[in-house]
């Protein structure tokens, strides 16, 4: 949890927050002590003036005690909020360089938990930290000083009391802890559910699952919730025996010191301010209690915050990486002997995959699903490494380019069309920042978009809802594809980027992708389930079960291979005798 706050603190802020708490509690341990005095030496006199001028001084030290307290809260607010700020800050910059091997490690309902609830488990703990816990440190150690002083005889009380108190509070921390810890592992589960419902509603109502679901997520619900109730039980019942002791307390500082009253070993002021001290010792003693059980929670989600960063990309950069040259033509990708293994699965999904593509050429894989398609192509903007065998651009090994640069010369369009809230123009600025309007007026064009969105009275301006749900399935997919011919690059990648649109709308855009100045200077990969989307492909590589059983052009394939002549007859001589 200390390891977290390092650097991500302020040090100056925290001083000052321990200076002003300090001086609170310097205020708070002389009021009992002039009290005391008012007592003993000016009500037993009748000495007015003497209250007075005690009375101005208690005055002076609640008016500091006030100020130090609100300095404190202040400072001690922002440092924790700050922290709380630097980490999702953090969180989320390791989050969107992770590769998808690390992405694949924690689940994304715990990711946002992590991001969100566990760093506010952490907030809390830092400011109680700087506000309780320290204060009642020195609270109890100075409160304990002052009261030893103003009658040693009575402070045996607490060699009774304090040893009571740590049993109870050690019985509270067994049953408690256990159940803070399980609250973030039960949040996740709740997020998870919910998440799962949201994204998932129209395949719910259209399975009529509407009652499973709300029976998944009340079961969650009433875990997580118990859970809660559980603790808030404990921490209820903590309250009442604390003032029971306190009390007691109390009750035996009155009877012992009334005897010392009585013999004259002890004023009536020291009395007073010895019950003030002793509440301060035990109010001090309750709230190191209550931190103590905080920290144990904040502890689970350092640890699981932790987990974030030190999640380990295999993705290295070399030291001395090789600059990339965004520049139209000339550049060729080769795949020689490739091997590709997910993490922890039983074998490779792709097997000695080998092929060459030069600018100007468009590549076509098919194949059935789960072939291998689309773990080939994220091999290339290295969203996974290799296993074995080497990816070249350029002539050179993708690991010796920095990851930035090779993505920057590698334009992806994935599987799932996703678009983000905002307007159309930010979309497709996504890859190329200062991209002009008539630079994505041209992209929309090719993508065969502009027609829908000229509809629109704001065309580029037009607004555009979470994940583009405000339109069809194919219009986000063509703007998906218009957004990556925005951004100028040597390799464009479609992953099965064409299977919402109809025959006719795939043949124009993939015609207006080959009448394309830019396009035609390129490298063109493209992953499709249709024959007829790869069918006028420089190379066709078809894949079966991981390995390339076959490459060549559409006439080649028809004639000598046998996995492609059987996707011909499921999708067009069948069809056709249908």
């Amino acid at each position: 949890m200390f390891k977290l706050a390092k650097g991500r603190m302020s040090i100056w802020v925290v001083i000052g927050a321990v200076f002003f708490m300090v001086l609170q509690v310097i205020a708070n341990l002389n009021l009992p002590n002039l009290t005391s005095d008012i007592v003993n030496n000016g009500v037993v006199n009748g000495d007015i003036d003497y209250i007075w001028r005690v009375g101005l001084k208690m005055l002076g030290f609640s008016l500091l005690s006030i100020i130090a307290a609100t300095c404190n809260v202040f400072l001690s607010s922002r440092a924790s909020m700050k922290l709380g700020s630097n980490l999702r800050d953090d969180i989320y910059t390791k989050v969107i360089n992770m590769s998808n091997d690390e992405y694949d490690q924690i689940e994304t309902s715990s990711m946002i938990t992590r991001t969100t609830n566990d760093v506010i488990q952490i907030q809390n703990v830092y400011i109680m930290m700087l506000r309780m816990m320290l204060m009642a440190l020195v609270m109890l150690i100075g409160a304990s000083f002052l009261a030893y002083n103003k009658n040693h005889q009575l402070t045996s009380i607490f060699l009774v009391v304090l040893p009571i108190l740590l049993i109870f509070v050690g019985i509270l921390l067994y049953f408690a802890v256990p159940k803070f810890k399980a609250m973030q592992t039960k949040t996740d589960r709740l997020n998870r559910v919910f998440r799962e419902g949201l994204t998932g509603v129209r395949v719910i109502r259209a399975f009529r699952q509407d009652q499973f679901e709300q029976d998944r997520f009340e079961d969650a619900n009433k875990d997580f919730t118990q859970n809660a109730i559980n603790v808030n039980i404990i921490m209820a019942f903590s309250f009442p025996v604390i003032q029971m002791i306190m009390s007691g307390t109390n009750v035996a500082i009155v009877w012992f010191g009334a005897k010392l009253i009585g013999s004259q070993a002890m004023q009536v002021g020291n009395l007073i301010a010895f019950m003030t001290y002793a509440a301060q010792i035990l109010m001090s003693f309750m709230m190191l209690s209550m931190v103590f059980i905080m920290i144990p929670r904040a502890q689970a989600s350092a640890k699981r915050i932790q987990e974030v960063f030190d999640l380990s990309s295999e993705l290295a950069e070399d030291d001395a990486p090789v600059k990339s040259d965004r520049a139209l033509g000339d550049h060729s990708l080769e795949f020689e002997h490739v091997d590709y293994r997910y993490a922890n699965a039983e074998k490779p999904v792709l097997t000695n995959v080998n092929f060459q593509a030069k600018s100007g050429q468009t590549i076509g894989l098919i194949g059935g699903t789960g072939s291998g398609k689309t773990s080939l192509i994220n091999l290339i903007p290295r969203l996974y490494d290799v296993a074995a065998g080497q990816v070249s651009l350029d002539g050179n090994n993708l690991k010796r380019y920095g990851l930035h640069d090779l993505q920057d010369m590698v334009s992806f369009v994935p599987q799932k069309a996703i678009l983000f809230k905002g307007t159309l123009r930010d979309n497709m600025k996504f890859g190329k920042k200062d991209a002009t309007d008539e630079e994505i007026w041209h992209a929309l064009d090719i993508a065969q978009a502009s027609d829908f969105v000229r509809e629109n009275p704001e065309g580029l301006d037009q607004y555009v809802e979470q994940n583009g749900d405000n339109y069809s399935g194919g219009q986000r997919q063509r703007l998906t594809i218009a957004r990556a011919l925005v951004k100028q690059a040597a390799i464009y990648v479609f992953d099965d980027s064409f299977s919402a649109l109809d025959f006719k709308t795939d043949a124009v855009l993939r015609q207006a992708l080959k009448n394309d100045e830019h396009m035609r200077q390129s490298i063109i990969v493209i992953v499709a389930q249709r024959i007829a989307t790869v069918a006028d492909a420089d190379l066709i590589l078809v894949l079966d079960d991981g390995e390339v059983v076959g490459q060549g052009t559409h006439a080649e394939l028809k004639e000598s291979n046998q996995v492609y002549q059987e996707i011909i007859d499921s999708q067009i001589r069948k069809g056709d005798e249908a």
